[in-house]
C-alpha cells in the first residue's frame, strides 16, 4: 500500500463491493492500493473502506489522467457497428475483479454483448456478465466500472450490465493468457 495522499481536486469514485458512486472533496486523505486497467482502487479512511478512482481522474492522485476519449475518425464518420463493438469489447479488457489481477474478458465473465441504435441518437450497450462466484461481492462494483467505462465511448448514449449466475462461470471459460497469468494448467 502506497503512503497517504491527499486528491487535489473534487472527484467521482464508485465504492468497492457495492458500487455506488460517492463525491470525494478536494483534500480528502486516500492511499492507493492498486493500479489495474487504467483504474485505482484507493483507501479511503474517512469513508472507511475501498473505492475505484476512473483513470480520467488520475490527476486528482497525482498520477498521469488516463486518455478515455475514443480516436475520432478522421473523415468525421460515426464508426460501423463493428468497429464500435470492438472498442466495447476493447474497454471490457479495462475492467478488472479487484481481488484478480486477470480483466473480466480474459476470466470470461463476459456472457453476451449487443449494441443498438436507439431513436433518441446514439447507441445503447447491453452486456451480460457473471461473476467467478455467487457469493462475490464485488459484482455491484465491477459492473459499474464496466458501465462508466463503456459510457466514456462518444457513440454510447447509454450502457447497461447485468449481473446474470445461469450458465454458472467455471475456469474452461478463461482465456490461455488468464490461465497462465494465474497458474491454472
Amino acid at each position: 500500500m502506497s503512503e497517504q495522499i491527499k486528491i487535489s481536486r473534487e472527484c467521482e469514485v464508485v465504492e468497492i463491493p457495492g458500487g455506488g458512486t460517492h463525491k470525494l472533496a478536494a483534500g480528502t486523505a486516500v492511499s492507493i492500493t492498486q493500479q489495474l486497467g487504467g483504474s485505482y482502487t484507493l483507501l479511503v479512511p474517512s469513508l472507511g473502506g475501498l473505492f475505484r478512482l476512473a483513470g480520467r481522474d488520475a490527476d486528482a492522485i497525482g498520477q498521469e489522467a488516463a486518455d478515455v476519449e475514443s480516436p475520432p475518425d478522421e473523415a468525421g464518420e460515426v464508426r460501423s457497428p463493428e468497429e464500435l463493438e470492438k472498442e466495447v469489447w476493447a474497454r471490457l479488457k479495462t475492467c478488472f475483479d479487484p481481488e484478480i489481477p486477470v480483466n473480466i474478458v480474459d476470466l470470461g465473465l463476459i456472457y453476451g454483448m449487443k449494441v443498438a441504435p436507439i431513436p433518441e441518437g446514439g447507441n445503447r450497450v447491453n452486456i451480460q456478465m457473471t461473476l467467478t462466484a455467487q457469493g462475490c461481492g464485488m459484482g455491484p462494483s465491477i459492473a459499474a466500472d464496466a458501465k462508466q467505462k463503456i459510457e466514456e465511448i462518444p457513440e454510447v448514449a447509454d450502457a447497461d450490465v447485468q449481473v446474470v449466475w445461469d450458465p454458472p462461470w467455471s475456469a474452461e471459460k478463461m482465456s490461455p493468457e488468464a490461465k497462465s497469468t494465474l497458474g491454472i494448467g
